[in-house]
Protein backbone atom coordinates (compact mmCIF):
# COMPACT_ATOMS: atom_id res chain seq x y z
CA UNK A 1 0.00 0.00 0.00
CA UNK A 2 3.13 2.43 0.63
CA UNK A 3 6.76 2.44 -0.35
CA UNK A 4 9.40 3.44 0.46
CA UNK A 5 10.73 5.83 -2.10
CA UNK A 6 13.60 7.95 -0.61
CA UNK A 7 17.04 7.90 1.01
CA UNK A 8 18.70 4.50 0.00
CA UNK A 9 14.88 3.28 -1.74
CA UNK A 10 13.53 4.15 -5.08
CA UNK A 11 10.87 1.10 -5.04
CA UNK A 12 8.59 3.00 -7.58
CA UNK A 13 11.05 2.11 -9.88
CA UNK A 14 10.20 -1.12 -9.83
CA UNK A 15 6.91 -1.32 -8.78
CA UNK A 16 2.69 0.61 -8.18
CA UNK A 17 1.05 0.31 -4.72
CA UNK A 18 -1.89 -0.68 -4.79
CA UNK A 19 -4.39 1.94 -3.54
CA UNK A 20 -7.72 0.15 -3.63
CA UNK A 21 -8.14 0.47 0.18
CA UNK A 22 -10.10 -2.52 1.38
CA UNK A 23 -10.56 -3.86 -1.79
CA UNK A 24 -9.83 -7.72 -3.72
CA UNK A 25 -10.05 -9.05 -6.57
CA UNK A 26 -9.83 -12.71 -8.76
CA UNK A 27 -6.86 -13.33 -10.27
CA UNK A 28 -6.07 -15.92 -12.45
CA UNK A 29 -3.05 -18.36 -11.73
CA UNK A 30 -0.99 -19.61 -14.25
CA UNK A 31 -1.64 -22.75 -15.64
CA UNK A 32 1.83 -24.86 -14.00
CA UNK A 33 0.40 -23.80 -10.82
CA UNK A 34 -3.05 -24.55 -11.25
CA UNK A 35 -2.03 -27.71 -11.77
CA UNK A 36 -0.16 -28.37 -8.68
CA UNK A 37 -2.94 -26.58 -6.42
CA UNK A 38 -6.16 -27.04 -8.19
CA UNK A 39 -7.25 -23.18 -8.04
CA UNK A 40 -8.16 -21.87 -10.89
CA UNK A 41 -8.71 -18.31 -9.39
CA UNK A 42 -6.97 -16.38 -6.03
CA UNK A 43 -8.25 -13.45 -4.19
CA UNK A 44 -5.50 -10.48 -4.33
CA UNK A 45 -5.76 -7.69 -2.98
CA UNK A 46 -6.02 -5.44 0.76
CA UNK A 47 -7.87 -8.29 3.12
CA UNK A 48 -6.83 -10.03 6.52
CA UNK A 49 -6.89 -13.86 6.76
CA UNK A 50 -9.37 -15.21 9.34
CA UNK A 51 -8.49 -18.77 10.90
CA UNK A 52 -11.07 -20.54 13.31
CA UNK A 53 -9.90 -17.91 16.35
CA UNK A 54 -7.97 -15.51 15.50
CA UNK A 55 -7.70 -12.57 12.74
CA UNK A 56 -4.12 -12.05 11.21
CA UNK A 57 -2.98 -8.82 9.33
CA UNK A 58 -0.27 -8.02 7.20
CA UNK A 59 1.77 -4.76 6.85
CA UNK A 60 5.26 -4.45 4.87
CA UNK A 61 8.55 -2.51 5.92
CA UNK A 62 7.99 0.97 5.48
CA UNK A 63 4.21 1.04 5.90
CA UNK A 64 5.54 0.68 9.91
CA UNK A 65 6.83 4.11 10.09
CA UNK A 66 3.80 5.98 7.80
CA UNK A 67 1.77 8.10 10.22
CA UNK A 68 -1.48 6.58 9.46
CA UNK A 69 0.08 2.37 9.22
CA UNK A 70 -2.68 -0.24 8.17
CA UNK A 71 -2.03 -1.98 11.28
CA UNK A 72 -4.38 0.98 13.11
CA UNK A 73 -7.04 -0.01 11.25
CA UNK A 74 -6.71 -3.35 10.94
CA UNK A 75 -6.57 -3.55 15.04
CA UNK A 76 -9.94 -1.55 14.73
CA UNK A 77 -11.57 -4.36 13.03
CA UNK A 78 -10.42 -7.26 15.01
CA UNK A 79 -6.96 -8.40 13.63
CA UNK A 80 -4.85 -9.73 16.58
CA UNK A 81 -2.06 -10.67 14.76
CA UNK A 82 -0.38 -8.55 12.60
CA UNK A 83 3.12 -9.53 11.06
CA UNK A 84 5.91 -7.35 9.02
CA UNK A 85 8.34 -8.70 6.74
CA UNK A 86 10.65 -6.17 6.40
CA UNK A 87 14.03 -5.66 4.74
CA UNK A 88 15.13 -1.85 6.77
CA UNK A 89 19.03 -1.10 6.61
CA UNK A 90 21.03 -0.43 9.07
CA UNK A 91 21.34 2.94 10.47
CA UNK A 92 22.91 4.40 13.55
CA UNK A 93 20.27 4.66 16.12
CA UNK A 94 17.43 3.39 13.73
CA UNK A 95 16.59 0.13 15.95
CA UNK A 96 15.39 2.29 18.59
CA UNK A 97 12.90 4.28 16.34
CA UNK A 98 11.25 0.94 15.41
CA UNK A 99 10.71 -0.95 18.28
CA UNK A 100 9.45 2.58 20.06
CA UNK A 101 6.87 2.61 16.97
CA UNK A 102 5.78 -1.32 17.45
CA UNK A 103 5.44 -0.88 21.08
CA UNK A 104 3.12 1.93 20.61
CA UNK A 105 1.16 0.11 18.02
CA UNK A 106 0.30 -2.67 20.15
CA UNK A 107 0.07 -1.13 23.47
CA UNK A 108 -2.79 1.45 21.64
CA UNK A 109 -4.17 -1.72 19.52
CA UNK A 110 -3.35 -4.68 21.83
CA UNK A 111 -2.51 -7.83 19.75
CA UNK A 112 0.53 -9.54 18.76
CA UNK A 113 3.23 -7.83 16.04
CA UNK A 114 5.60 -10.37 14.55
CA UNK A 115 8.59 -8.03 13.02
CA UNK A 116 10.52 -10.22 10.65
CA UNK A 117 13.84 -8.16 9.29
CA UNK A 118 16.69 -9.24 6.33
CA UNK A 119 19.85 -9.46 8.05
CA UNK A 120 23.04 -9.46 5.89
CA UNK A 121 23.95 -7.91 2.92
CA UNK A 122 22.70 -9.14 -0.76
CA UNK A 123 25.73 -7.59 -2.61
CA UNK A 124 24.94 -3.99 -2.31
CA UNK A 125 26.15 -1.00 -0.36
CA UNK A 126 23.21 -1.51 2.33
CA UNK A 127 23.68 -3.79 5.88
CA UNK A 128 20.22 -5.02 6.98
CA UNK A 129 20.24 -5.30 10.83
CA UNK A 130 17.94 -7.92 11.81
CA UNK A 131 16.48 -7.26 15.40
CA UNK A 132 13.42 -10.14 14.36
CA UNK A 133 11.47 -9.34 17.20
CA UNK A 134 7.61 -10.06 18.95
CA UNK A 135 5.85 -7.32 20.78
CA UNK A 136 2.49 -8.22 22.72
CA UNK A 137 0.61 -6.19 24.24
CA UNK A 138 2.79 -2.96 24.53
CA UNK A 139 5.80 -5.45 25.61
CA UNK A 140 8.55 -6.84 23.69
CA UNK A 141 8.23 -10.46 24.55
CA UNK A 142 11.37 -11.85 22.60
CA UNK A 143 14.03 -10.52 20.06
CA UNK A 144 16.72 -11.30 17.87
CA UNK A 145 20.28 -10.50 17.19
CA UNK A 146 20.83 -7.10 15.32
CA UNK A 147 24.39 -8.20 14.09
CA UNK A 148 24.87 -12.07 13.10
CA UNK A 149 27.18 -13.97 10.71
CA UNK A 150 24.24 -16.60 10.67
CA UNK A 151 22.15 -17.01 7.14
CA UNK A 152 19.31 -17.82 9.28
CA UNK A 153 17.88 -16.92 12.75
CA UNK A 154 14.46 -17.88 14.22
CA UNK A 155 12.69 -15.74 17.10
CA UNK A 156 9.58 -17.43 18.79
CA UNK A 157 7.59 -16.94 21.53
CA UNK A 158 4.39 -19.00 23.04
CA UNK A 159 1.43 -15.76 23.42
CA UNK A 160 -2.40 -15.93 24.87
CA UNK A 161 -4.89 -14.51 22.39
CA UNK A 162 -7.29 -14.13 25.10
CA UNK A 163 -4.62 -11.75 26.83
CA UNK A 164 -5.34 -9.54 23.44
CA UNK A 165 -8.54 -9.37 23.91
CA UNK A 166 -8.84 -8.57 27.50
CA UNK A 167 -6.95 -5.72 26.77
CA UNK A 168 -8.92 -4.32 24.06
CA UNK A 169 -11.94 -3.82 26.49
CA UNK A 170 -11.48 -0.13 27.71
CA UNK A 171 -14.74 1.84 26.33
CA UNK A 172 -12.75 4.83 23.98
CA UNK A 173 -11.36 1.90 21.53
CA UNK A 174 -14.72 -0.39 21.28
CA UNK A 175 -16.35 3.17 19.99
CA UNK A 176 -13.75 3.64 17.65
CA UNK A 177 -14.11 -0.11 16.57
CA UNK A 178 -17.69 -0.18 16.23
CA UNK A 179 -17.56 2.90 13.22
CA UNK A 180 -14.08 0.82 11.63
CA UNK A 181 -14.36 -0.09 7.94
CA UNK A 182 -14.55 -3.64 7.61
CA UNK A 183 -11.69 -5.37 5.68
CA UNK A 184 -12.56 -8.71 3.64
CA UNK A 185 -11.52 -11.70 5.05
CA UNK A 186 -9.88 -14.59 3.32
CA UNK A 187 -11.40 -17.46 5.55
CA UNK A 188 -9.06 -20.41 6.23
CA UNK A 189 -10.90 -23.31 7.01
CA UNK A 190 -10.26 -26.42 9.64
CA UNK A 191 -7.17 -24.05 10.83
CA UNK A 192 -7.07 -23.24 15.04
CA UNK A 193 -3.78 -21.52 16.08
CA UNK A 194 -4.55 -22.41 19.98
CA UNK A 195 -4.64 -26.23 18.55
CA UNK A 196 -3.19 -28.48 21.53
CA UNK A 197 -2.49 -25.39 23.57
CA UNK A 198 -3.04 -24.34 26.98
CA UNK A 199 -5.58 -26.09 29.51
CA UNK A 200 -9.30 -26.57 29.24
CA UNK A 201 -9.96 -22.88 29.04
CA UNK A 202 -7.96 -22.76 25.95
CA UNK A 203 -5.59 -20.51 27.65
CA UNK A 204 -1.94 -20.55 27.63
CA UNK A 205 1.03 -18.99 29.77
CA UNK A 206 2.35 -15.72 27.86
CA UNK A 207 6.21 -15.56 27.98
CA UNK A 208 6.81 -12.86 30.23
CA UNK A 209 8.42 -8.75 29.51
CA UNK A 210 11.76 -8.84 28.44
CA UNK A 211 13.63 -5.01 27.76
CA UNK A 212 14.76 -4.36 24.14
CA UNK A 213 18.10 -4.85 23.39
CA UNK A 214 20.14 -1.87 21.88
CA UNK A 215 23.78 -1.69 21.36
CA UNK A 216 25.84 1.82 21.64
CA UNK A 217 26.83 3.63 18.87
CA UNK A 218 30.01 2.47 19.41
CA UNK A 219 29.35 -1.01 18.75
CA UNK A 220 26.60 -0.24 16.29
CA UNK A 221 29.85 0.96 14.65
CA UNK A 222 32.18 -2.22 15.47
CA UNK A 223 29.64 -4.69 14.22
CA UNK A 224 27.33 -3.63 11.23
CA UNK A 225 30.12 -2.77 8.82
CA UNK A 226 32.35 -5.98 10.31
CA UNK A 227 29.18 -8.08 9.02
CA UNK A 228 28.54 -6.21 6.11
CA UNK A 229 32.56 -6.73 5.17
CA UNK A 230 32.31 -10.12 5.96
CA UNK A 231 29.43 -10.39 3.43
CA UNK A 232 30.69 -8.32 0.70
CA UNK A 233 33.57 -10.67 0.76
CA UNK A 234 32.14 -13.63 0.39
CA UNK A 235 29.81 -13.06 -1.86
CA UNK A 236 32.80 -11.15 -4.34
CA UNK A 237 34.74 -14.13 -4.62
CA UNK A 238 37.89 -11.98 -3.79
CA UNK A 239 41.23 -13.06 -1.36
CA UNK A 240 40.51 -10.51 0.92
CA UNK A 241 41.06 -6.35 1.33
CA UNK A 242 43.44 -3.74 1.12
CA UNK A 243 43.55 -0.82 3.12
CA UNK A 244 46.19 2.62 2.12
CA UNK A 245 46.88 2.58 5.94
CA UNK A 246 48.11 6.84 6.72
CA UNK A 247 48.17 6.73 10.51
CA UNK A 248 45.33 8.96 10.77
CA UNK A 249 42.07 8.39 12.69
CA UNK A 250 39.85 7.96 10.03
CA UNK A 251 42.18 4.91 8.37
CA UNK A 252 42.53 3.49 11.62
CA UNK A 253 38.79 3.19 11.77
CA UNK A 254 38.60 1.13 9.35
CA UNK A 255 41.50 -1.05 9.79
CA UNK A 256 39.82 -1.82 13.66
CA UNK A 257 36.28 -2.30 11.60
CA UNK A 258 38.17 -5.42 9.73
CA UNK A 259 39.78 -6.09 13.23
CA UNK A 260 36.36 -6.76 14.34
CA UNK A 261 35.08 -8.26 11.55
CA UNK A 262 37.77 -10.99 11.76
CA UNK A 263 37.31 -11.16 15.80
CA UNK A 264 33.53 -11.95 14.23
CA UNK A 265 34.54 -14.87 11.98
CA UNK A 266 36.29 -16.36 14.77
CA UNK A 267 34.04 -16.53 17.26
CA UNK A 268 31.36 -17.98 14.77
CA UNK A 269 33.57 -20.08 13.32
CA UNK A 270 34.78 -21.43 16.95
CA UNK A 271 30.75 -21.91 17.35
CA UNK A 272 30.46 -24.26 14.47
CA UNK A 273 29.04 -22.51 12.17
CA UNK A 274 29.61 -24.45 8.80
CA UNK A 275 28.93 -21.86 6.42
CA UNK A 276 31.54 -19.31 8.07
CA UNK A 277 34.21 -21.89 8.31
CA UNK A 278 33.86 -23.16 4.77
CA UNK A 279 33.87 -19.55 3.68
CA UNK A 280 37.14 -18.68 5.88
CA UNK A 281 39.05 -21.43 4.25
CA UNK A 282 38.04 -20.53 0.77
CA UNK A 283 38.88 -16.73 1.44
CA UNK A 284 42.22 -17.85 3.40
CA UNK A 285 42.99 -20.00 0.27
CA UNK A 286 43.11 -23.41 2.35
CA UNK A 287 43.67 -27.08 0.18
CA UNK A 288 40.71 -28.63 -0.23
CA UNK A 289 39.83 -30.91 2.78
CA UNK A 290 41.81 -28.42 4.78
CA UNK A 291 40.76 -28.70 8.57
CA UNK A 292 41.63 -24.82 9.02
CA UNK A 293 39.40 -23.23 11.34
CA UNK A 294 40.57 -19.43 12.28
CA UNK A 295 41.15 -19.17 16.06
CA UNK A 296 43.31 -16.31 16.24
CA UNK A 297 42.18 -12.65 14.46
CA UNK A 298 45.69 -11.27 14.37
CA UNK A 299 46.15 -14.90 12.74
CA UNK A 300 43.05 -14.61 10.62
CA UNK A 301 43.61 -10.99 9.22
CA UNK A 302 47.09 -12.21 8.10
CA UNK A 303 46.00 -13.91 5.65
CA UNK A 304 43.04 -12.05 4.37
CA UNK A 305 43.76 -8.32 5.50
CA UNK A 306 46.87 -5.81 3.42
CA UNK A 307 47.83 -2.50 4.60
CA UNK A 308 50.40 -0.46 2.78
CA UNK A 309 51.88 3.35 4.32
CA UNK A 310 52.36 5.49 0.91
CA UNK A 311 54.56 8.18 3.06
CA UNK A 312 56.16 11.09 0.65
CA UNK A 313 58.57 14.04 1.48
CA UNK A 314 55.97 15.13 3.35
CA UNK A 315 55.05 12.49 5.52
CA UNK A 316 55.99 12.59 9.41
CA UNK A 317 58.05 9.74 11.14
CA UNK A 318 54.96 9.96 13.79
CA UNK A 319 52.10 8.44 11.33
CA UNK A 320 54.10 5.90 9.81
CA UNK A 321 55.19 4.59 13.28
CA UNK A 322 51.42 4.72 14.47
CA UNK A 323 51.09 2.83 10.97
CA UNK A 324 53.03 0.20 11.95
CA UNK A 325 52.17 -0.56 14.93
CA UNK A 326 48.32 -0.54 14.64
CA UNK A 327 48.89 -2.78 11.46
CA UNK A 328 51.58 -5.12 13.93
CA UNK A 329 48.40 -5.14 16.49
CA UNK A 330 45.63 -6.73 14.33
CA UNK A 331 47.96 -8.31 12.48
CA UNK A 332 47.56 -7.39 9.02
CA UNK A 333 49.95 -8.17 6.09
CA UNK A 334 51.95 -4.60 6.25
CA UNK A 335 53.45 -2.96 4.07
CA UNK A 336 55.88 0.54 3.93
CA UNK A 337 57.06 2.64 0.86
CA UNK A 338 58.16 5.94 0.12
CA UNK A 339 56.42 7.32 -3.33
CA UNK A 340 58.45 10.31 -3.88
CA UNK A 341 59.75 8.70 -6.84
CA UNK A 342 56.33 8.79 -8.80
CA UNK A 343 55.62 12.18 -7.43
CA UNK A 344 58.70 13.32 -8.87
CA UNK A 345 58.35 11.94 -12.14
CA UNK A 346 55.57 13.81 -12.80
CA UNK A 347 56.16 17.01 -11.48
CA UNK A 348 59.28 16.50 -13.61
CA UNK A 349 56.97 15.11 -16.85
CA UNK A 350 54.54 18.63 -16.42
CA UNK A 351 57.84 21.15 -16.46
CA UNK A 352 59.23 19.14 -19.95
CA UNK A 353 55.65 19.23 -21.74
CA UNK A 354 54.69 22.96 -20.78
CA UNK A 355 58.34 24.62 -19.06
CA UNK A 356 56.96 25.45 -15.41
CA UNK A 357 57.71 23.73 -12.46
CA UNK A 358 54.62 24.08 -10.33
CA UNK A 359 56.27 24.82 -6.50
CA UNK A 360 54.59 24.35 -3.12
CA UNK A 361 53.31 27.39 -1.46
CA UNK A 362 55.65 27.50 1.39
CA UNK A 363 58.27 27.40 -1.79
CA UNK A 364 56.82 30.53 -2.70
CA UNK A 365 54.11 29.00 -5.50
CA UNK A 366 50.28 30.22 -5.96
CA UNK A 367 47.37 28.25 -4.85
CA UNK A 368 46.95 26.81 -7.80
CA UNK A 369 50.31 25.06 -8.00
CA UNK A 370 49.86 24.16 -4.13
CA UNK A 371 46.64 22.27 -4.80
CA UNK A 372 47.53 20.50 -7.81
CA UNK A 373 50.79 19.00 -6.00
CA UNK A 374 48.62 17.97 -3.17
CA UNK A 375 45.90 16.08 -5.19
CA UNK A 376 48.60 14.57 -7.29
CA UNK A 377 49.89 12.68 -4.16
CA UNK A 378 46.99 11.50 -3.32
CA UNK A 379 45.63 10.11 -6.81
CA UNK A 380 48.82 8.51 -7.44
CA UNK A 381 47.68 6.60 -3.57
CA UNK A 382 44.86 5.63 -5.38
CA UNK A 383 46.74 4.19 -8.67
CA UNK A 384 48.79 2.81 -6.09
CA UNK A 385 46.47 0.66 -4.39
CA UNK A 386 44.66 -1.07 -6.70
CA UNK A 387 48.14 -2.06 -8.24
CA UNK A 388 49.03 -3.12 -4.54
CA UNK A 389 45.46 -4.84 -4.00
CA UNK A 390 45.78 -6.79 -7.37
CA UNK A 391 49.57 -8.24 -7.21
CA UNK A 392 49.97 -8.62 -3.28
CA UNK A 393 48.71 -11.86 -3.53
CA UNK A 394 50.81 -12.74 -6.30
CA UNK A 395 53.74 -12.13 -4.63
CA UNK A 396 52.62 -14.17 -1.38
CA UNK A 397 51.94 -17.50 -3.59
CA UNK A 398 48.16 -17.27 -3.97
CA UNK A 399 45.83 -16.08 -6.51
CA UNK A 400 42.96 -13.58 -6.69
CA UNK A 401 42.79 -9.69 -6.17
CA UNK A 402 42.14 -7.65 -2.93
CA UNK A 403 38.75 -5.07 -2.70
CA UNK A 404 40.42 -1.61 -1.61
CA UNK A 405 38.92 -0.10 1.23
CA UNK A 406 38.28 3.26 1.39
CA UNK A 407 38.57 6.00 4.50
CA UNK A 408 36.63 8.96 3.73
CA UNK A 409 33.89 10.00 6.33
CA UNK A 410 30.96 11.96 5.73
CA UNK A 411 31.97 15.09 7.27
CA UNK A 412 34.40 15.44 4.81
CA UNK A 413 32.60 14.23 1.85
CA UNK A 414 29.87 16.95 2.73
CA UNK A 415 32.47 19.60 3.00
CA UNK A 416 34.13 18.04 -0.25
CA UNK A 417 37.32 18.22 1.92
CA UNK A 418 39.01 15.01 -0.09
CA UNK A 419 40.57 14.40 -3.43
CA UNK A 420 38.48 13.51 -5.93
CA UNK A 421 39.75 10.12 -7.14
CA UNK A 422 42.58 9.42 -4.45
CA UNK A 423 42.56 6.76 -2.39
CA UNK A 424 39.11 7.19 -0.58
CA UNK A 425 37.95 6.12 -4.83
CA UNK A 426 37.56 2.82 -3.64
CA UNK A 427 35.62 -0.22 -4.09
CA UNK A 428 34.17 -0.33 -0.76
CA UNK A 429 33.69 2.74 2.18
CA UNK A 430 32.89 1.31 5.63
CA UNK A 431 33.03 4.59 6.91
CA UNK A 432 31.38 6.53 4.43
CA UNK A 433 28.02 7.67 6.73
CA UNK A 434 29.87 8.03 9.69
CA UNK A 435 30.73 11.51 11.43
CA UNK A 436 34.20 11.99 12.54
CA UNK A 437 32.45 12.71 16.38
CA UNK A 438 31.00 9.19 16.05
CA UNK A 439 34.43 7.73 14.74
CA UNK A 440 36.72 9.30 17.49
CA UNK A 441 34.17 7.62 20.32
CA UNK A 442 34.51 4.18 18.56
CA UNK A 443 38.23 4.27 18.54
CA UNK A 444 37.92 5.14 22.18
CA UNK A 445 35.76 2.08 22.30
CA UNK A 446 37.96 -0.07 20.33
CA UNK A 447 40.95 0.71 22.51
CA UNK A 448 39.40 -0.75 25.46
CA UNK A 449 37.37 -3.42 24.22
CA UNK A 450 39.74 -4.92 21.15
CA UNK A 451 42.76 -4.57 24.05
CA UNK A 452 44.51 -2.04 21.49
CA UNK A 453 46.53 0.67 23.38
CA UNK A 454 47.83 1.90 20.13
CA UNK A 455 44.77 3.79 19.48
CA UNK A 456 45.69 6.07 22.41
CA UNK A 457 48.07 7.64 19.94
CA UNK A 458 45.49 8.17 17.06
CA UNK A 459 42.98 9.67 18.97
CA UNK A 460 45.62 12.49 20.83
CA UNK A 461 46.95 13.01 17.44
CA UNK A 462 46.11 16.13 15.11
CA UNK A 463 44.16 15.49 12.17
CA UNK A 464 46.49 16.21 9.08
CA UNK A 465 46.76 15.45 5.53
CA UNK A 466 49.81 15.51 5.37
CA UNK A 467 50.39 17.14 1.70
CA UNK A 468 52.37 19.84 2.10
CA UNK A 469 56.07 19.82 3.36
CA UNK A 470 56.44 20.68 6.65
CA UNK A 471 57.90 23.76 8.06
CA UNK A 472 59.11 25.52 11.51
CA UNK A 473 56.24 28.28 10.68
CA UNK A 474 53.79 25.95 9.06
CA UNK A 475 52.42 22.27 9.81
CA UNK A 476 49.20 21.04 8.02
CA UNK A 477 45.94 20.68 9.77
CA UNK A 478 42.24 19.52 8.45
CA UNK A 479 40.57 21.55 10.67
CA UNK A 480 42.08 24.89 9.74
CA UNK A 481 42.42 24.10 5.72
CA UNK A 482 38.93 23.49 6.16
CA UNK A 483 37.86 26.71 7.87
CA UNK A 484 35.74 24.52 10.43
CA UNK A 485 36.29 21.84 13.15
CA UNK A 486 34.89 18.71 13.22
CA UNK A 487 32.61 18.85 15.89
CA UNK A 488 30.98 21.96 13.60
CA UNK A 489 30.88 19.79 10.71
CA UNK A 490 28.87 17.19 12.48
CA UNK A 491 26.53 19.29 13.66
CA UNK A 492 25.92 20.82 10.41
CA UNK A 493 25.42 17.63 8.45
CA UNK A 494 22.90 16.83 11.12
CA UNK A 495 21.09 20.02 10.26
CA UNK A 496 21.06 19.65 6.79
CA UNK A 497 19.93 15.80 6.42
CA UNK A 498 18.52 15.16 9.52
CA UNK A 499 16.35 18.25 10.19
CA UNK A 500 16.08 19.13 6.65
CA UNK A 501 17.77 23.12 6.92
CA UNK A 502 18.60 25.59 4.59
CA UNK A 503 21.19 28.23 5.18
CA UNK A 504 18.26 30.85 6.67
CA UNK A 505 16.79 27.71 8.66
CA UNK A 506 20.11 26.18 9.85
CA UNK A 507 21.76 29.92 10.89
CA UNK A 508 18.60 30.34 13.16
CA UNK A 509 18.53 27.10 14.68
CA UNK A 510 22.25 27.81 15.21
CA UNK A 511 21.76 31.13 17.15
CA UNK A 512 20.32 28.96 19.96
CA UNK A 513 22.64 26.13 20.17
CA UNK A 514 25.99 28.34 19.73
CA UNK A 515 24.38 31.56 20.56
CA UNK A 516 26.48 31.74 24.12
CA UNK A 517 29.37 30.89 22.43
CA UNK A 518 29.92 33.39 18.72
CA UNK A 519 27.99 36.14 17.75
CA UNK A 520 25.15 35.84 15.37
CA UNK A 521 27.78 37.28 12.57
CA UNK A 522 30.02 34.62 13.27
CA UNK A 523 27.39 32.15 13.22
CA UNK A 524 26.22 33.38 9.45
CA UNK A 525 29.70 33.27 8.27
CA UNK A 526 30.40 29.75 8.87
CA UNK A 527 26.53 28.65 8.16
CA UNK A 528 27.66 30.68 4.33
CA UNK A 529 31.34 29.06 4.61
CA UNK A 530 29.44 25.41 4.76
CA UNK A 531 27.10 25.75 2.07
CA UNK A 532 29.37 27.37 -0.61
CA UNK A 533 31.86 24.19 -0.26
CA UNK A 534 28.82 22.12 0.17
CA UNK A 535 27.95 23.64 -3.02
CA UNK A 536 30.47 23.66 -5.29
CA UNK A 537 31.79 20.24 -4.23
CA UNK A 538 28.88 18.82 -5.17
CA UNK A 539 30.72 16.76 -8.13
CA UNK A 540 32.96 14.81 -5.94
CA UNK A 541 30.05 12.97 -4.81
CA UNK A 542 28.44 12.86 -7.75
CA UNK A 543 30.56 10.54 -9.57
CA UNK A 544 28.74 8.25 -12.07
Amino acid sequence: MWMANDGNYRELRHFAPWHKHRQVEDHSLPKIIRDVTGQKLVPFGDAVIATEDTVIGVELCEELFTPASPHTLMGLDGVEIFTNSSASHHELRKLHTRVDLIREATEKLGGIYLYANQQGCDGDRLYYDGAALIAFNGKIVAQGSQFSLNDVEVVSATLDLQAVRAHRTYSSRRMQSVQAETYSRIIVEDVRLDAGLGDESGRCESYGQTEPFYHTPEEEIALGPACWLWDYLRRSRMSGYFLPLSGGIDSCATACIIHSMCRLVVKTAQQGDRQVIEDARRIAQEEPGSSYIPSDPKEFAGRIFHTCYMGTENSSPATRKRAKDLAEAIGSYHVDLNMDVLVTAVRTLFSLVLGFKPKYKVHGGSEAENLALQNIQARLRMVLAYMFAQLLPWTRGKYGGLLVLGSANVDESLRGYYTKYDCSAADVNPIGGVSKTDLKKFIAFAQDHFDLPILEDFLEAVPTAELEPISDTYVQSDEADMGMTYDELCVFGRLRKVEKCGPYSMYTKLIQEWGDHYSPIQIADKVKLFYTEYARNRHKMQVS
